[in-house]
C-alpha cells in the first residue's frame, strides 16, 4: 500500500513524495530533518501507532499537515487521531483522485473527510450530554481500566496487568465510554480526573 502512494504522489502533477517509511520509529527523525507539507499516516503501525506518531510530530513540527489515512472508521480512532493533531481522517478505501483532492485540500488549510467520517463527527456533537459524570454505573473491573489509562498505560499493558485478554479490555473501555458519554481516552482520563475519589472495589496494579 504505502509503494501504490508513493507511485502515485511520483506520477501525479503538482506532487512529491519526499519519503516514505514502514514504522514510525525510522519516520519521526527523518521527517523532523526534511519536513514535509502533508504527511500521510496510517494507524496500524509496528510499535508506536500512528496517532502517537502525529501526537510526537505535531509539536515538533507544527507548519505539516497530517492526513490519516487507515482503515479504522470507528469513533474512538477517529477523535483520537484529531485530539493528536491530524487535520484530515480518510479510508484506504479512498480512490486515487480523492486522494490526492483531500491532499491538496489539507495543504490549503482544510479538514478533509469521507462523508462517512463526517457524519460520525457531527452525530458525537449531537449525542447529549449527561448532567453529571455517571461514575456509579462503572463496574469495579471498569474502574479498574480506567484508572490504568489514566495513568497512561497501553491496552496491552492493562491486559497484562490485570490477567484478562486484549479483547477484554477493549470490551471493558467500550462499555466506560458508553456509560462516561465520551469519545476517546482523552475524554475518558479527563471525565476520570473529576471524579472525588475511587470506589473501593476499585484496584490498580502495575504491570508485571
Amino acid at each position: 500500500m504505502r509503494k501504490i502512494l508513493a507511485g502515485w504522489l511520483g506520477r501525479a502533477k503538482h506532487f512529491r513524495c519526499l519519503s516514505e517509511h514502514s514504522n514510525a520509529e525510522d519516520a519521526i527523525p527523518q521527517l523532523q530533518k526534511n519536513p514535509p507539507d502533508v504527511v500521510l499516516m496510517d494507524i496500524n503501525l509496528t510499535g508506536m501507532n500512528g496517532i502517537q506518531c502525529v501526537s510526537r510530530l505535531k509539536p515538533a513540527m507544527p507548519g505539516t499537515q497530517y492526513l490519516m489515512l487507515t482503515v479504522y472508521e470507528d469513533s474512538e480512532h477517529i477523535f483520537e487521531a484529531l485530539e493528536a493533531g491530524a487535520s484530515g481522517y480518510l479510508l484506504k478505501r479512498t480512490p486515487r483522485e480523492e486522494l490526492l483532492a483531500a491532499i491538496k485540500q489539507v495543504h490549503e488549510g482544510g479538514a478533509p473527510m469521507t462523508s462517512y467520517i463526517a457524519r460520525k463527527v457531527v452525530q458525537a456533537f449531537h449525542r447529549p450530554k449527561p448532567s453529571q459524570p455517571a461514575a456509579s454505573e462503572l463496574s469495579p473491573r471498569e474502574w479498574e481500566v480506567l484508572g490504568l489509562l489514566a495513568r497512561g498505560f497501553a491496552y496491552k499493558e492493562i491486559a497484562e496487568s490485570l490477567g484478562i485478554s486484549l479483547p477484554t479490555v477493549n470490551t471493558h473501555i467500550h462499555r466506560t465510554y458508553e456509560k462516561l458519554h465520551v469519545r476517546s481516552r482523552g475524554e475518558a482520563v479527563a471525565r476520570f480526573t473529576q471524579f472525588p475519589a475511587l470506589p473501593p472495589a476499585a484496584i490498580t496494579r502495575r504491570p508485571r
